[in-house]
């Protein structure tokens, strides 16, 4: 037989390649001479470099620049088997997890270091670039990127603002004189797995800041903020950014790239999918599993478990998913979409021990799962 296994990662705990390596672990334990298929797969958020250049033989490279608090950090980022486009993950310079909890705050922190990556692969000669957007701690509307980008965002008294999205309120001007050469001529793809826009009710301030850091009153202001971004690129620039589907992702980051860019926002699975080949792959397969940390609401949005089970339907092909929990009352949401749902978390199993011990948790579920399947009554129970 034949299974595909096709993961997101497993944030604080698994990487998409190793969730699928003790997935196959404990399914070939079970079931020996089983073909594995492991495509690690990614929506935007951390892993995407590896997966898209993993998946195309592509070659990885490393340069320095600035994370969320300005500090200097090593970020790797990667270019396709074409050898033509590069591929960057905000998470690597602009990540949530690139700086402690206690010091996560949208007001102080910036996409500056994503600019700056962005700009040494224009440098490079590279027309085409592949921006993941998820995984961010910042609510800047991309302005720190900008500014890396030879973007000048002046106050009133001619001086560039303060990073972070506190200071955009004190923005007047916008200068794009000593902008990159390179950005006019580039195609930047923007991989996004959430249709936000900029502003509004479901936008970037108020439906993600508070996970980064914000208080209440703090996603106010940084709702203003934005707002004040978005008119002033208008009136300097001539670009509309505040209601671009897919522009609230990263806290605006694709937003105030597309006032100097040429880009198109996509749907990251939608991208993994065809990059990966994911849909040749699946031919003769028996079994798909997919998984990712949390199933929620969500999932359905353009997560990369919704992505995979919807290819893998309409080709007829069972779809396992693994999750590190799921949120109550939202799993009879995806009957339609998994024909079994296997939880890592229980009441025997809490959420952290379950992190911890990640590798060895998958492994024997798998091997659960594997010996329920072979007996023919996995769909059963």
């Amino acid at each position: 037989m034949k299974i595909v296994i096709a993961t997101d990662s497993f944030k604080g705990s698994l990487t998409s390649f190793k969730a699928a390596d003790a997935i196959g672990k404990g399914f070939l334990k079970v079931l020996p001479k089983t073909e594995i298929v492991k495509i690690p797969m990614s929506d935007g958020g951390e892993g995407t470099v590896k997966c898209l250049i993993e998946a195309t033989e592509g070659k990885y490279f490393k340069e320095y620049v600035s994370n969320p608090l300005g500090k200097r950090i090593e970020a790797e980022y990667g270019i396709l088997g074409d050898g033509e486009t590069a591929v960057i993950e905000m998470a690597s310079t602009s990540g949530i997890l690139l700086i402690p909890k206690e010091k996560q705050n949208p007001l102080y922190t910036t996409t500056f270091g994503t600019g700056e990556l962005i700009r040494k692969v224009l440098q490079r000669g590279y027309k085409k670039i592949i921006l993941g957007l998820g995984g961010s701690t910042t609510t800047d509307g991309g302005a720190g990127a900008l500014q890396a980008l030879g973007v000048k965002l002046l106050d009133s008294k001619g001086k560039n603002i303060k990073p972070g999205g506190l200071y955009l309120k004190e923005l007047d001007k916008i200068d794009i004189s000593r902008i990159d050469k390179n950005v006019k001529n580039t195609e930047l793809i923007l991989m996004c797995d959430v249709n936000n826009p900029l502003l509004g009710h479901q936008g970037a301030a108020r439906v993600y800041s508070s996970q980064k850091g914000a208080s209440p009153s703090e996603v106010k202001l940084l709702e203003r903020n934005l707002l004040h971004f978005a008119k002033i690129i208008k009136r300097d620039l001539g670009k509309d950014i505040s209601n671009i589907p897919g522009s609230g992702a990263a806290g605006g980051l694709g937003a105030g790239l597309s006032s100097i860019f040429n880009t198109e926002f996509k749907s990251g699975i939608e991208v993994a999918i065809e990059i990966t080949e994911l849909s040749r792959r699946m031919e003769e397969t028996d079994l798909v599993i997919t998984g990712e940390g949390e199933l929620n609401f969500q999932t359905l949005y353009g997560k990369v478990p919704f992505g995979v089970a919807e290819l893998a339907k309409k080709k007829n092909i069972p779809v396992i998913i693994f999750v590190g929990n799921i949120k109550k009352d939202t799993e009879k949401l995806y009957t339609n979409y998994f024909d079994k749902i296997i939880s890592l978390t229980s009441s025997k199993i809490l959420k952290e021990e379950a992190m911890k011990n990640a590798f060895l948790i998958f492994s024997s579920k798998a091997e659960e799962v594997a010996k329920l399947y072979k007996e023919g009554v996995l769909f059963e129970t």
